[in-house]
């Protein structure tokens, strides 16, 4: 037990640049209270002493301003930076080293009974105020980008963006055990990718159109020029 609250500790301190010091970890971080009250809590409940599982969770709640429901299978090393308002359904499962910034939702979409909320594998990073949704399964050292809502499966080694969440491959190193990829800054812009697929396209289309003497059969040389001055920067 000892060992794991170290390891608690020490996460933070691998994760974080501003946690300086074990007392300063263990003293002024809420997102490591949260953790520890869930452990106990989820003791409780798994000795089927339900009602006292669930105040303590609320006081959890009520000091730390994090909600994980003591049904929620916790894996080792969890960071939650920050971690005002950060919800952590019945049904979760969170593997080791996983990070969870503040606003993070790990919910339902579901009313049935049963698993209804998301796994994350080990690893996984899931920025500021995005919510993970349903039954679904987020692969091991994926990284979901601040906001993003995600309602499908995730392949491991993927960075995920927007509303609904597109999943894209890493291209960059993987993250070691321990350190996990945290670079919110780079992040890919889907959209502006696909539009700039569509307007490859549709130059490639005009360019066809032209040389095979199609569309009004004459354009002047002003026109080729303005043609291909054309600015499609989005």
């Amino acid at each position: 037990m000892f060992a794991a609250l170290r390891d608690d500790v020490n996460c933070i301190l691998e994760r974080d640049p501003a946690a300086r010091t074990r007392l300063e970890v263990i003293t002024s971080y809420s997102g490591l209270h949260a953790v520890w009250m869930h452990r106990i809590a989820h003791r409780l409940w798994t000795l089927r002493l339900r009602l006292l599982a669930r105040w303590l969770s609320q006081i959890a709640r009520f000091l730390t301003g994090i909600e994980i429901h003591p049904g929620a299978c916790i894996g080792p090393r969890l960071f939650i930076d920050h971690g005002m308002g950060v919800v952590i359904g019945e049904t979760a499962e969170v593997g080791a080293d996983v990070t969870l910034y503040h606003g993070v939702t790990l919910g339902g979409v579901s009313l049935e009974p049963g698993k209804r909320h998301p796994t994350l594998e080990d690893g996984v990073v899931v920025g500021a105020g995005a919510k993970v949704l349903g039954a679904i399964t987020i692969g091991k050292n994926s990284r979901i980008g601040a906001n993003a809502v995600v309602v499908q499966d995730v392949e491991p080694d993927m960075v995920v963006v927007g509303i609904p969440g597109k999943p894209v491959k890493r291209t960059g190193p993987e993250p070691s055990t321990h350190r996990p990829d945290l670079a919110h800054n780079v992040m890919p812009d889907v959209v502006a990718a696909r539009l700039d697929r569509i307007l490859a396209r549709l130059d490639e289309v005009e360019h066809a159109i032209h040389a095979n003497g199609g569309g009004n059969g004459h354009h002047s040389e002003r026109d080729e020029a303005d043609f291909h001055e054309m600015d499609y920067a989005i």
